[in-house]
């Protein structure tokens, strides 16, 4: 997301990325994939075109077409590109204040306006259309869920959760209410929202509920 710190919980970021290799042809490709993802946000998957990619890149479409071979080959890379970031969880000290963090850069990723929401909702969107598409950004979110995950990990660690917490199904339980309202019910969901609903999963964690779930 242009505006934005690299690496958001929620979705791709145009950003400056933590880690950017040098020489012509990095740049070439880190100028196409960021082109891609601002296309998809303006336009959409349905308006995503190499000829407008290499337009707003500045890179031959002759090059484009080679190196990615089309539309979903650059949708593909640049969901994969995104990934490529120092973002990490929040560490607020418990896990409540960890998944509310969480829960609210979640809501705020896809509803806070500007160029990073639109890109964020428009990967949502174009996985239903594209197959390449619906596997890079399944492989993106399981990134971010690994990561996530870590803070369930520290909450053990602290004693506030039972050994053998499933780490991935507590950040989901979080989580997932808020892609709920906002993708199926097309409803508003506030911090509070969000915050609320984090708080159900972790008190339901330090319960026991998510204690032996975890199918490796």
């Amino acid at each position: 997301m242009i505006s934005e710190p690299a690496g958001t919980a929620t979705g791709p970021d145009t950003a400056e990325k933590s880690r950017r290799p040098g020489g012509r042809t990095a740049r070439n490709t880190a100028a196409v994939l960021d082109a891609t993802l601002s296309e998809l946000g303006e336009h959409g998957y349905a308006g995503l075109s190499v000829d407008r990619v290499a337009a707003r890149s500045g890179v031959h479409k002759a090059t484009v077409y080679r190196r990615w071979g089309g539309v979903d080959g650059l949708l593909a890379a640049a969901l994969e590109y995104s990934a490529d970031d120092d973002w990490r969880p929040p560490e607020t000290g418990s896990l409540r204040g960890d998944l509310a963090e969480l829960a609210r850069e979640v809501a705020e990723g896809f509803t806070g306006g500007g160029e990073g929401a639109a890109i964020a909702s428009a990967c949502i969107a174009a996985s239903f259309q594209s197959a390449a598409a619906a596997d890079a950004l399944h492989a993106f979110l399981a990134d971010r869920l690994a990561r996530c995950a870590a803070v369930v990990g520290a909450a053990e660690s602290r004693g506030e959760v039972p050994p053998g917490t499933d780490g991935a199904d507590v950040v989901r339980a979080a989580i997932a209410p808020v892609y709920y309202r906002l993708f199926i019910g097309r409803e508003p969901v506030s911090a509070e929202d969000a915050a609320r609903y984090a708080h159900a999963a972790a008190d339901s964690a330090r319960s026991g509920a998510f204690a032996g779930t975890d199918r490796g």
